[in-house]
């Protein structure tokens, strides 16, 4: 199944083509055997009467000129022959005396003589007959082109006095043959097929189903693509209309989960503002500075779930970038600088403010890890990868995944002194995707984390 067709345009098309191939041989098959017959019948119908004249003229001519009517109706495909033995010497006639009948009906009802017929088949090998010519046998052996088989009819007639008409005839199973007419019918039933089933059913059904694929693929967490029009077959018809409906349901769920993050973010901020000024009041020093230290990092929770959320509900445009000069400029608005290792020039559609900050996380977090980051990209197929490598402890394999999971910390892995509240990766990871694209994390032999964003080339 290697090399069969994967689109379903293509499969149907070679569906189409190879069956109206086998009905095409099927049907010149059958032409060909009724053909075979209708020479047969032809021959044979030609031989018996011409055997039926020859005994006519024998009955009523002297019997002197016997021999000169037979020598003038002997021809290169019937041989007559007067003897006092028939050649069919058994009573076994041809199968179902079709000879022997067509025969008698010829000569009349007053015939009541014995009329023998025999028909089987014979090797062509003993073809043509011994009195052709050369030149002659040469002729018929290439017309025939090497068929092995033929067919031998034997007659025997009884006539007056006596004596026997032996007639006998070979004729061999015509070759097979295409003929042009079938080549431009075959070609001009497929064309017509085929053009109708691109232009009309495929159209109908791939059409609606490509615009289904891309749909489903730009579908982001954070918007909603257009609604599909149903068109095509009513299967078809039903999936568009499901995918639209599944749709709307995503977006409006995304949407009201990220609406409630960013309200509680957003109402977490007076009281824990009010709790700060009401802290700084408090006039034990360890305990002022302990409160302070706990609502400053509750603080920064409720800064990140409100990037979080941004994150998820983030509206902004795409635009063309240059992914080198995009690094670069990131690079540089960057606190603390990381090393960039230049690579191809590849351009990407994306987000630029929510890209920089998918990026700043994660190159922030391999700076507070490991005290430096290693950045650098490059085109693999039709995506753009960027790698951000560190050389600090590493996650646990079965962890990998886990550190995704929003206000999820590894501190077993990671040093107990670092900051953070586990948000960074789920907001990377989460504008990747809305990107169509993802992050991979992988231990480097060599110790260290790498990070892969996956961006797609959209041109």
């Amino acid at each position: 199944m290697r090399f069969a067709p994967q689109s379903l345009r293509a499969q149907i098309v070679s569906l189409v083509l190879v069956s109206l191939v086998i009905a095409q041989v099927v049907t010149l098959v059958l032409l060909e055997d009724q053909r075979d017959l209708a020479v047969r019948a032809a021959i044979g119908d030609e031989a018996t009467g011409r055997a039926v004249n020859v005994v006519r003229l024998i009955e009523k001519a002297p019997e002197s000129l016997r021999g000169q009517i037979v020598s003038a109706a002997n021809s290169p495909l019937v041989q007559f022959e007067i003897g006092t033995v028939p050649v069919v010497d058994h009573a076994s006639h041809d199968a179902r005396g079709v000879t022997e009948a067509r025969v008698r009906a010829l000569l009349g009802d007053d015939f009541s003589r014995d009329i023998r017929a025999e028909l089987h088949e014979i090797d062509s090998s003993a073809l043509p007959f011994t009195y052709l010519e050369p030149n002659m046998a040469e002729l018929h052996r290439e017309m025939m082109r090497g068929q092995l088989l033929a067919v031998e009819m034997q007659l025997s007639i009884a006539l007056s006095g006596g004596d026997w008409l032996n007639v006998s005839t070979r004729f061999e199973r015509p070759p097979f043959q295409w003929p042009q007419f079938a080549t431009l019918s075959f070609g001009l039933s497929a064309g017509f097929i085929l053009l109708v089933l691109f232009w009309y059913l495929l159209a109908r059904v791939t059409g609606p189903l490509r615009l289904l694929a891309d749909a489903a693929e730009k579908l982001g967490p954070e918007q909603c693509g257009p609604v599909l029009p149903s068109a095509g077959p009513r299967e078809v018809k039903e999936l568009i209309q499901t995918f639209n409906r599944m749709q709307d349901r995503i977006v409006r769920l995304v949407a009201e989960r990220t609406r409630m993050l960013a309200a509680m973010g957003h109402d977490l901020r007076s009281p824990l503002t009010a709790m700060r000024v009401r802290t700084e009041m408090v006039e034990d020093d360890e305990t002022r500075d302990s409160l302070i230290a706990s609502i400053v990092e509750m603080q920064h929770m409720v800064e990140e779930t409100l990037s979080f959320a941004r994150g998820l509900a983030d509206a902004e445009p795409r635009q063309n970038v240059n992914i080198g000069s995009f690094l670069e400029t990131l690079r540089e608005s960057m606190l603390e600088s990381f090393t960039l290792i230049q690579g191809d020039g590849v351009r990407v559609r994306v987000r630029p403010n929510a890209i920089r900050r998918a990026l700043r996380n994660v190159i922030e977090n391999a700076q507070r890890y490991s005290g430096g980051a290693e950045v650098s990209y490059a085109s693999v197929a039709d995506t753009v990868v960027i790698r951000v490598c560190d050389r600090g402890p590493g996650i646990p394999e079965p962890e990998l995944e886990r550190v995704f999971d929003p206000f999820m910390r590894l501190e077993a892995s990671r040093s107990r002194d670092t900051g953070g509240h586990g948000l960074g990766l789920s907001i990377a990871r989460s504008i990747l995707r809305g990107h169509g694209g993802d992050i991979v994390l992988t231990n480097r032999s060599s110790g260290g984390l790498c990070a892969s964003l996956i961006l797609p080339i959209e041109t």
